[in-house]
């Protein structure tokens, strides 16, 4: 596992709700809970984060809409 897919892992699993699919504000975040000396790595993590979530609210809201066809 490379160091950004790491580092987002462990932030999202420490701080699951603040972050969301808004890179800038990711990126603000990561500078108030964590001490990432690159500036490129931060972004690294704060977009790694922000598609990861767009992911999964992607998986879940087609998951509703399977659930509601099949009703």
């Amino acid at each position: 596992m490379n160091r950004v897919k790491k580092h987002s892992t462990e932030l999202l699993n420490r701080y699951p709700d603040k972050f969301n699919v808004d890179f800038q504000q990711n990126k603000k975040i990561i500078d108030e809970i964590a001490k990432v000396n690159s500036k490129e790595l931060r972004n690294q993590i704060a977009g790694y984060i922000a598609s990861y979530i767009n992911k999964l609210n992607k998986e879940q809201n087609k998951k509703i809409e399977q659930d509601v066809d099949e009703t």
